[in-house]
């Protein structure tokens, strides 16, 4: 009983172990460079005056413009009025420099999903060329051309061809009740000439730096940032280093910066873009995730060209209607719900106790004590088998001593023995590996829970005991280190759910002990397992302790009734 009860536990420990592994291969993490190259130097004791540069012949400047000016402008909902998104923009560039979500929450503020490191960094820039090029950092004239509607535009020329300018136009629009919006970029030349862009790379549209919300740290599992593509069919990954880009030019369907609850996606036009995935982070900023996309040459006097962006949260409620056409855009077919993270394994189990759990929710409103419920739900629904599996227990408990005589009998025959031994088993019916399926139950559900408080949307910020479990979704904490770190471990929280947990399950393994199992086997597994445990769910989000702790409490509380009865009994 002690071997197959050993075994059942390090098989345990592989499946989970080996669950990990297999989700660090499919998400690898951003491995940091060992070396960055740090700025130049400034003089700043130089009195000499600022030279400016000479023009070149062929470089793009601004047309003189005074009536252009620098100058904020909103696209925000009101309280009777709400939208999906909050945007304001700069004149600079037309740009925008603020995304906010105002029906989800970043602590008492609404989430902003454009994290910059300085003033002057904005999103959705037009480089001249490629992502190297010259940028449109200059004022553009703005106009209004319906409540949802918004345009910017300013002249340019090059140098040398100055009476030949061009005008840049940039028009956003927006649908209230739409977390998806649109780009149109047009460029028109005053003479019926082609335009005079770079032949092999016309413009480049940026997002960037970083999507938000804001983070301390991206450890891979309480908060990440992924590159992804839909491509011929499915989503595939970009792998991207830190402080590193790859640049690809392929037909896709989009591409996207995802995050662990929120993603930016990029929906380009039929053209043929060169689209980077970069990971260059500006001055400022430890990590960054951008998105370019560059336009080929451009063989006309005139050239528009739509972008769509959906920014938000990465649920499929939100998603689901560009699939099929139910969108004020009227988008269909674009599979943008495929940059949620799927589960092949035991996706169809996570997916019934996502609907048990919010059923739950309903009628309690708070995720805690529904995480309780959903425990006392599986634990019933097992009891027929953990019953079975107490019986063969039992029952081997009262073959022992038939067994210890065929272990002495047979001790110099191995194949003797455990021919005797199954034959023995037969006979009285017992399943030796019947004792073992309380702990083998257990994992199916485990690694489920795992998949749920990892990807719930809902389980995002949800409290259960205030100033303690205040996100279920994420590890808890009861100090802070005070920025000081564990060496090896990488702990910087003191966190109390773990603690419990092996408080529990030491409890729990000691009243599944029958007598005579007083072996060093039957010690490690009391101790020693929790142990490894413990280091295994430091970490983990803090709804999956709270789940495993009342699974141990309840498997511990069916153990004492289950102890009294066969008590009786004897």
């Amino acid at each position: 009983m002690e071997k197959r009860t050993l075994l059942a536990v390090v098989l345990s420990v592989i499946v989970i172990s080996v669950g990990f592994m297999i989700q660090n291969m499919m998400y690898p993490p951003i491995e940091p460079d060992a070396v960055r190259t740090a700025p130049a130097p400034v003089d700043e004791t130089s009195d000499s005056p600022a030279v400016p540069a000479p023009v070149r012949i062929g470089e793009i400047l601004p047309v003189p413009d005074d009536e252009a000016v620098e100058r904020e402008i909103l696209y925000h909902g009101t309280p009777t009025r709400p939208q999906m998104l909050d945007i304001t923009f700069t004149t600079v560039g037309g740009a925008v420099t603020s995304i906010e979500l105002p029906r989800h929450r970043d602590g008492d503020r609404p989430v902003e999903m454009l994290i910059r490191s300085s003033e002057d960094q904005s999103a959705f820039n037009i480089f001249f060329g490629g992502p190297e090029g010259t940028p449109t950092d200059v004022p553009f004239h703005y106009r209004t051309i319906s409540e949802h509607v918004h345009e910017f535009y300013r002249d340019f020329y090059v140098a040398g061809s100055e009476e030949k300018p061009f005008t840049v136009i940039k028009r956003y629009t927006f649908h209230p009740q739409e977390y998806l919006f649109e780009i149109s970029i047009t460029v028109r030349n005053s003479v019926n000439e082609q335009l005079p862009l770079d032949p092999e790379r016309a413009y480049t549209l940026q997002f960037g730096p970083q999507i938000g919300p804001p983070f301390t740290d991206l450890d891979g599992r309480n908060e990440f940032r992924r590159f992804h593509k839909y491509e011929d069919g499915r989503r595939r990954n970009v792998n991207v280093q830190n402080n590193r880009f790859v640049e690809e030019t392929e037909r896709v369907g989009w591409a996207a910066i995802a995050g662990k609850y929120f993603t930016a996606i990029a929906i380009p036009d039929t053209t043929l873009y060169r689209i980077r995935y970069s990971a260059v982070a500006p001055e400022g900023l430890s990590d960054a995730a951008s998105l370019y996309l560059t336009r080929p040459g451009i063989r006309s006097s005139t050239n528009t060209d739509v972008f769509r962006f959906y920014i938000g949260p990465k649920i499929t409620e939100a998603l689901d209607p560009f699939n099929d056409g139910n969108n004020a855009f009227g988008i269909r077919n674009a599979n943008l719900d495929a940059v949620v993270d799927s589960r092949p394994l035991l996706g169809w189990l996570e997916n019934i106790l996502k609907f048990i759990l919010q059923l739950i929710y309903r009628a309690v409103p708070n995720y805690g004590i529904a995480i309780i419920i959903l425990t006392i739900i599986v634990k019933v629904a097992t009891i027929p088998l953990t019953n079975k599996s107490f019986q063969s227990t039992s029952r081997m408990q009262e073959i022992s001593p038939k067994i210890n005589a065929l272990k002495e009998k047979h001790k110099d025959n191995p194949t003797k023995m455990n021919q005797e031994m199954a034959a023995l088993y037969k006979k009285e019916g017992v399943n030796p590996l019947g004792g073992c399926l309380p702990m083998l139950l257990q994992f199916p559900f485990f690694i489920a829970m795992f998949g749920l408080f990892n990807n719930h949307f809902d389980l995002r910020g949800a409290q259960f005991i205030a100033g303690w479990i205040n996100d279920l979704s994420a590890p808890e904490s009861i100090w802070d280190f005070g920025g000081m770190t564990i060496p090896l471990l990488g702990w910087n929280d003191l966190r109390l759910l773990p603690i419990i947990f092996v408080g529990t399950q030491i409890i729990s393994s000691r009243l599944m002990q029958n007598p005579g199992q007083t072996g060093g086997q039957m010690k490690m597994m009391q101790y020693a397992m929790p142990i490894v445990f413990f280091f295994i769910l430091y970490n983990m989000p803090s709804g999956l302790l709270v789940y495993w702790i009342f699974s141990n409490v309840l498997q511990a509380g069916h153990q004492v009734y289950m102890n009294k009865i066969r008590q009786k009994k004897a």
